[in-house]
């Protein structure tokens, strides 16, 4: 097989799968007959081919796929005007914190963030596929050591984790998280108004009760209940009402 041949049967097969393709699995197109190293070199002559098109081919960390560029965005909006995903502050700055220190557990997160991370934070990340269990740190209690997983990877279009942007500022989460196609929910609004609070933003409030409903939870404990019934009347030392 010409290598125009072979290109060709590259390109339908990355237009055609659903998820990124690794090499291995493109050998198995030519039955082996090629090696990974002409493949790759394919591969990079594929991407100069489609160079000057609204749809590039890149590497991510799960193989090899075609993606629209950032700049058709815009235009692919107006076709599927579909609202991006909400996350609280509190769940972006988790994924933050796993992403740039993983692995860390539970307490890690909520020494950097100086709150309580509340569970149903990690178990959204989870289930979206950003986030996984890889271990458990031995120490007391064995904690569960969290990371980053491929999925969050192929996301950000990124091979490898070397390839995230330093974080020295709050610019640099922002642009992350943009690529990631994510919107930040809104400040709470004033404890007077009432309104509807997504779910989302319920996650956010918990993490806050956590931290501050523990104190008052404790007054409660010390305060002498009187709601099961009268208060008694006083007496004097003959038991006599006064």
């Amino acid at each position: 097989m010409n290598t125009v041949d072979a290109k060709r049967v590259l390109e339908t097969a990355l237009i055609c799968a659903p998820q990124p393709v690794t090499v291995r699995e493109l050998r198995s197109l030519f039955d082996d007959a090629l090696g990974a190293d002409t493949l790759k070199a394919l591969l990079m002559e594929l991407q100069q081919d489609w160079a000057q098109r609204g749809v590039e081919l890149v590497q991510v960390a799960s193989g090899w796929r075609f993606q629209s560029r950032p700049e058709m965005r815009q235009y692919l909006d107006r076709l599927h005007p579909e609202k991006p995903p909400r996350y609280t502050r509190a769940a972006l700055e988790t994924l933050a914190i796993i992403a740039y220190r993983q692995p860390v557990t539970r307490g890690d997160i909520e020494d950097v963030r100086g709150v309580t991370v509340n569970s149903l934070i990690i178990k959204q990340l989870e289930d979206r596929g950003w986030v996984e269990v890889i271990g458990h740190r031995e120490t007391v209690g064995r904690p569960a050591l969290f990371a980053t997983t491929r999925q969050f990877l192929d996301d950000l279009g990124l091979q490898s984790l070397d390839q995230l942007p330093v974080l020295d500022d709050s610019a640099v989460q922002t642009s992350m998280f943009d690529a990631l196609g994510l919107v930040e929910s809104p400040e709470p609004p004033p404890a007077d108004a009432t309104v509807d609070v997504p779910a989302d933003e319920q996650i956010d409030r918990a993490d806050q009760a956590d931290v501050v409903q523990a104190p008052q939870a404790a007054m409660e404990e010390t305060t002498p209940d009187h709601a099961g019934g009268a208060m008694a009347p006083d007496v004097d030392a003959t038991g006599k009402p006064i």
